[in-house]
């Protein structure tokens, strides 16, 4: 059944607005996957906060084109779905990589991050990424480690005189 323009042009702009709000979208093959395992698969991301959406190859394209992302051709052909990431990355990733190791019909084209297109291999890796929490409190404790080692050298010296000064006290004491 044909589209008409003006259903084209919301889809378009439907597509743009996610894209928009997204950090990451997951691009598959869901040629195969039933009803009932996309229902499940739906389910999972939206406990994660993200959803799973059947696109239009060419609507897709021209969203992407107005977005401003880049336009992976070679990975819109066929049927392709589409995973609006909203929350962090990696657990969405790792769910739709552990859902199409579940079920083989579900495949993972790859993940258009920001303005970068990553493969299915640099996809598995995105997993090891850890969240943003850790990473946040891994540099955090990467400036604050020499800036105390730093502290502690300064004050040995004066740490030192105290200590002397507290000897020689209890010596003239006694």
């Amino acid at each position: 059944m044909a589209i008409n323009k003006q259903k084209k042009v919301r889809i378009s702009s439907d597509y743009t607005e996610k894209l928009s709000a997204s950090k990451a979208i997951v691009l598959t093959d869901y040629r195969g996957l039933t009803v009932a395992s996309m229902t499940e698969l739906r389910q999972r991301l939206r406990d994660l906060g993200s959803s799973f959406h059947v696109s239009k190859n060419t609507l897709f394209k021209r969203a992407l084109a107005e977005a401003g992302m880049p336009i992976p051709d070679d990975q819109l052909k066929g049927p392709t779905a589409l995973g609006f990431i909203t929350g962090d990355v990696s657990p969405v990733v790792k769910a739709f990589l552990d859902f199409s190791a579940e079920n083989d019909a579900l495949q993972v084209k790859g993940v258009i991050w920001g303005t970068a297109f990553i493969d299915q291999v640099g996809t598995k890796q995105l997993v090891n990424l850890p969240s943003r929490e850790v990473l946040l409190g891994q540099l955090v404790g990467a400036v604050q480690g020499p800036a105390t080692n730093i502290v502690g050298t300064i004050t040995a010296p004066l740490r030192e005189i105290v200590q002397v000064l507290a000897a020689r006290g209890e010596q003239a004491a006694a």
